[in-house]
């Protein structure tokens, strides 16, 4: 069962089947286990979901990690809030620490969907009051959402982690492309480091291909860290790699929320200049990928001070370092 508050509102932590073991590690830091629930496939693919104890009354918090096959996951935890809604919770929060379809938050193109803004009015309709998720993919994703969303941040996990493995008087901040720029720009303010920016010219001839990669910024001799919010195929991250080693870069490791990890994702992370790829368990990592060179660190901790915060109406921004 959950915890309570005066008021005698229950918390209660519900997980989809995608990643038991980081809704294992959240319901360690609430100090709950997760609602027991009945979920299978049946023989056509639809999904069935029921919980098996009472909800009514309840403040749920609904856990899923949308890694392939994401419209499975996706699917399963609209399910899992309508049969929440149906069965009277009084409060429903979704937690997608990777939100789906966040790279089609904008037409790029006519005839194109914004694919991001219809996830979120999924969730609306299902049921869902409130959002939770960590580094959307672009800040404007949070208005998509008819309610009120907790952007969570995983740079502090990270930059603890780099601060701990090399002296940041030698390391400069790298955005991959452009459009990292603002992140690469919290990560220096963080580390208090210069940043350095990769530059990609695409060919005028060939649609979609990127002809070359610059480099624009001091990376001689530095230790160079890549930040992003996530890798998926791994494509753009090696070849800034590259960039910077050929720019006499010292050593470069890649930082990253989103685990993707895609297609050719793990054989060109192994066999790139990158020393080392840091990434959070936002997604679980597949059994190939547990290789020497990815270091994987827990985001259980963050969420679950902030599904806390939000349970008893505390501020999730003091997580930040934000006013409470």
């Amino acid at each position: 069962m959950g915890y309570q508050t005066e008021n005698r509102r229950s918390l209660m932590l519900f997980a989809g089947r995608s990643h038991p073991d980081l809704a294992a590690e959240v319901a360690q830091e609430l100090g709950v286990r997760t609602v027991p629930t009945s979920a299978y496939d049946f023989s056509n693919g639809e999904i069935f979901v029921r919980f098996q104890e009472s909800v009514r009354g309840c403040d749920a918090f609904v856990l899923q990690a949308h890694s392939a096959p994401v419209n499975t996951w996706l699917m399963e935890q609209l399910i899992m809030v309508d049969a929440l809604k149906r069965a009277s919770a009084k409060r429903i929060t979704v937690v997608a620490p990777f939100y789906p379809y966040a790279r089609q938050d904008k037409k790029h193109r006519g005839r194109e969907p914004i694919s991001a803004r219809l996830i979120a009015d999924l969730f609306k309709t299902a049921g869902a009051h409130r959002l939770m998720s960590v580094d959307l993919h672009t800040a404007q994703i949070q208005g998509f959402f008819d309610g009120p969303v907790d952007h969570l941040f995983a740079l502090p996990l990270l930059a603890d982690y780099i601060e701990s493995k090399v002296n940041t008087a030698e390391v400069t901040v790298v955005a991959p492309d452009s459009g990292r720029v603002r992140v690469a720009e919290r990560w220096t303010d963080r580390l208090n480091c210069p940043l350095a920016i990769i530059h990609k010219r695409r060919d005028k001839d060939v649609p979609n291909q990127v002809k070359m990669f610059e480099v624009v910024g001091q990376v001689a001799g530095r230790t160079c860290v890549i930040v992003d919010d996530m890798i998926d195929t791994a494509g753009t991250i090696t070849k800034a790699a590259e960039a910077l080693k050929l720019n006499g870069a010292g050593t470069v490791i890649a930082a990253a929320t989103h685990g993707v990890l895609s297609g050719p994702a793990i054989d060109r992370l192994k066999n790139s200049a990158i020393s080392e790829v840091v990434l959070t368990n936002t997604l679980p990592l597949p059994a190939d990928a547990r290789i020497d060179k990815i270091t994987e660190l827990s985001i259980a901790p963050l969420l679950g001070a902030a599904i806390r915060e939000v349970f008893e109406d505390g501020s999730v921004t003091s997580l930040f370092g934000g006013d409470a």
